[in-house]
């Protein structure tokens, strides 16, 4: 496929910001959403984006879409899935939040409830949940990454592992078809384990991008989690994978 001079501009804008949505190409080009959506899908199927629902973004396996793109790639969705997960976190309880644009949303959603004590590599999760004074925020440490304030390394894992929980929250970057947990930085893969191994219950939060999403670090596998909640249905190899293995599946589309 040769590019158009509009889509070699679209994929200029999506290189330089990470991820750019519908409406603003086609305020950009002053030309209607549906023109925009054709040429998307074509730079898609070509390999050259992906496809997100509400616009575009980066393809790499290697690097992750911008903080500040993905505090906006399905907000709503993400949104919807904190909530439901909120539903299923009781007063009173003890958990792991790790780094991402969901947990953030699910801290959110955890603001009312009592009691609760968060231990979290997140500093925007603890800067949040701290707003509610019968929470008990306890931060773990290390570096931080100036990008997304999440707090990774060998000293962020030794605390993690001082720790048993009631309920681990992660978020990931991407699952294959196989089951497998993907992510980008191996260090913050090495936190998100330990925590993993150290919550009775582990929340996996993902929505409908994730599935197929190509990222190259392994976290793990949809049979270590207790749960996967999510905005829509996975796709049928996912959702045997689940069965199989037993684990819950919660999905926002299904009340």
């Amino acid at each position: 496929m040769v590019p158009s001079s509009r889509q070699k501009e679209i994929l200029r804008l999506v290189q330089s910001q990470g991820f750019v949505s519908n409406e603003e190409l086609a305020h950009h080009f002053g030309v209607t959403p549906q023109t925009i959506r054709r040429d998307v899908n074509r730079l898609c199927r070509a390999g050259m984006l992906r496809r997100y629902h509400g616009g575009a973004g980066l393809p790499s396996s290697v690097e992750n879409v911008a903080y500040r793109a993905r505090k906006v790639l399905c907000l709503e969705e993400k949104r919807l899935i904190a909530k439901l997960v909120a539903r299923h976190i009781p007063d009173r309880a003890s958990l792991f939040i790790n780094i991402g644009t969901t947990t953030e949303e699910v801290a959110k959603a955890l603001i009312g409830h009592e009691g609760l004590r968060v231990i979290t590599n997140n500093l925007n999760v603890a800067a949040i949940l701290s707003e509610n004074e019968s929470c008990e925020v306890i931060l773990a440490g290390g570096v931080v990454r100036p990008r997304d304030r999440g707090i990774t390394g060998e000293a962020t894992i030794d605390f993690i592992q001082q720790f048993k929980v009631d309920f681990g929250v992660i978020g990931i970057s991407g699952i294959d078809s196989d089951g497998s947990l993907l992510d980008f930085d191996y260090r913050e893969v090495r936190v998100a384990q330990a925590i993993v191994a150290n919550s009775r219950k582990v929340f996996l939060v993902a929505d409908h991008t994730k599935f197929g999403r190509n990222a190259m670090v392994r976290l793990g596998h949809l049979s270590q989690i207790t749960a996967l909640f999510t905005d829509r249905q996975p796709p049928e190899p996912l959702r045997r994978i689940l069965i199989e293995a037993q684990k819950e599946l919660y999905v926002v589309e299904d009340g």
